[in-house]
């Protein structure tokens, strides 16, 4: 494929983001977001904090916007991406608990979570996302792929993107992602 219908296929997938709600309910694309950014806000007047999971890239996305959270935007942001902490977890509790048992400890009522996964399956990101809303505290998800996966309906608010491409999937997360931040930064 050339450059040019490459960037027009990546602009179509932008152009065709699809938002629910933990029912699936389908929600204005720009009032889902305007609310996401409420939502990460509001951790500012809680006392709470943003925890951020996702494996593999989505582990670099995540890794990234806890800096631009905290740095940029003023929120307390953790990725719970600490080699030693994942690799205690996964060798005592198994890798599908790697964030679902930090999160059963850590996240209050007064915190967000922030999922991200490009196929939406991963069992590890689906299993702390349950754990986070059983606590009481807001979930924000972001997947791709197939739009059943078991992720897309886990979140208060979940963004999927069409595509099962990974590469358009985790720019497409990062760039809407970022347009999120600019927002909360007041850059936008």
């Amino acid at each position: 494929m050339k450059y040019a219908p490459y960037i027009s296929e990546f602009a179509n997938i932008l152009q065709n983001i699809v938002v629910t709600d933990r029912e699936g309910k389908v929600l204005d694309t720009q009032s889902a977001l305007d609310d996401a950014c409420k939502v990460f806000a509001s951790v500012k007047e809680t006392g709470g904090c943003i925890y951020l999971i996702g494996n593999g890239g989505s582990s670099g996305i995540i890794s990234h916007t806890a800096v631009d959270f905290t740095n940029a935007c003023k929120l307390k942001a953790y990725p719970l991406t600490d080699n030693s902490m994942l690799t205690c977890y996964a060798n005592d509790y198994g890798y599908e608990n790697i964030f679902n048992e930090p999160l059963s400890h850590h996240f209050t009522d007064k915190d967000v979570l922030l999922s991200v996964s490009s196929s939406g399956n991963s069992e590890n990101i689906v299993r702390a996302t349950n754990t986070a809303h059983s606590k009481g505290g807001k979930t924000v998800t972001f997947s791709g792929f197939k739009p059943d996966n078991k992720l897309r309906n886990t979140g208060d608010i979940n963004i999927w993107l069409d595509s099962t491409s990974y590469g358009f999937v985790e720019i497409g997360h990062s760039l809407v992602i970022h347009y999120i931040i600019d927002i909360l930064a007041g850059n936008v």
